[in-house]
């Protein structure tokens, strides 16, 4: 398939740059595979949908504030974003502007508190960094770390606007609202994230605890979301990109109570694309993942055969992204492409903060 089968124009206007009032206000639309019926509700009626029996996975990484500022050697300021540990103590990061960070240079990040030198380049422009040996990083990004908003988000950049390195925490965290708490699901455990899980982030406390209540079954998997999942398909022929991998773990009791839901005839209903290319990845012949620790680099397009997964909750996907392609995979390309114009044309709000999917 060709990358411009995934493309369509999305009014500026309808990119969301805030989060919703209530997480579980957003929209909803509700598309049906077997007759390509679409519905408008709100995220809250989504107990509406689900029945007894039903097994809903969601990732439950955790986002962390890996934005960090600071200044090279020589005064001028700059942008970290750590993407994900290198090995050794040093990890793979987004520097800009990227062409003076050099091997070799020196960079003072979180108002002098975290030297790094710049080790090597690494692949789409990224460079390694070297931290201290005894640095407590986790401590630093709590104190210092801006949590990665995606680029699209513009209203970000009026508060990290050069100088903001010596910007205390208190006021970076009112500049920028509630991301420190919305940019997170309700249920993130796991730290390693640098992007949210963002189809998880409509869920509320006490709306999981009605989908509970109706019998459905929770459990949770962790899909780190890296650089990876967002990296730009930048060859004509889409069968010829290669996703970055990225590390996941299922617990041995949502793997048994996938194999249970299958064994039984009960839906499997995966919360974001993370939570479907975890499963599929881990998934046997027989539909049921394995238990454990792995990596996937798993890159699902139209043509795939699905094997765990029944029903998918998801937001709404950049053009020609992978993500998209994931869900034209899931729900076919052309029901996707109704879907988006429809969304369109009743003004859905889209990306991160935007509203939500339900395909069934």
């Amino acid at each position: 398939m060709r990358l411009s089968d995934f493309d369509y124009q999305l009014p500026a206007e309808l990119i969301a740059q805030e989060p919703a009032t209530e997480r579980d206000a957003s929209r909803l639309l509700v598309l049906h595979r077997g007759t390509n019926r679409r519905e408008h509700r709100t995220f809250s009626d989504l107990p509406e949908y689900l029945r007894a029996g039903d097994v809903l996975i969601l990732n439950d990484t955790k986002v962390i504030p890996a934005r960090l500022f600071g200044v090279f050697d020589d005064g001028t300021s700059v942008e970290v974003l750590l993407a994900r540990p290198a090995g050794d103590g040093s990890w793979e990061a987004l520097v800009k502007p990227a062409r003076p960070a050099r091997v070799g240079r020196r960079l003072h990040l979180a108002c002098g508190h975290l030297e790094v030198t710049v080790m090597a380049q690494g692949i789409h422009g990224r460079r390694v960094l070297r931290l201290p040996a005894d640095v407590n990083l986790r401590a630093i990004l709590q104190s210092y770390g801006v949590m990665p908003l995606p680029p699209y988000i513009k209203r970000s950049a009026e508060h990290i606007a050069p100088g903001a390195e010596k910007v205390g925490l208190g006021a970076r965290r009112s500049a920028l609202g509630a991301d420190f708490e919305r940019y997170q699901t309700v249920y993130a455990h796991d730290e390693g994230a640098v992007a949210a899980p963002t189809a998880g982030l409509h869920f509320t406390t006490g709306l999981l605890e009605r989908i509970r209540a109706l019998g459905v079954q929770v459990h949770p998997v962790t899909l780190h979301v890296g650089p990876g999942t967002f990296q730009p398909v930048r060859v004509d022929e889409v069968s010829h990109h290669r996703m970055e991998p990225e590390r996941y773990t299922i617990p041995e009791e949502t793997a048994h109570a996938i194999k249970a839901a299958r064994t039984e005839g009960r839906r499997v209903i995966a919360v974001g694309t993370t939570t479907v290319r975890t499963l599929e990845h881990a998934a046997g012949e027989d539909g049921t993942p394995r238990a454990g620790e792995a990596e996937t680099d798993l890159f699902i397009t139209p043509g795939y055969r699905f094997r765990v997964v029944e029903a998918l909750l998801t937001n709404f996907h950049l053009p020609r992204s992978t993500l998209l392609m994931l869900v034209s995979a899931f729900a076919g390309l052309t029901a996707i492409r109704q879907a988006y114009a429809e969304a369109i044309a009743r003004k859905y709000r889209f990306y991160s903060y935007g509203d939500a999917m339900l395909i069934l």
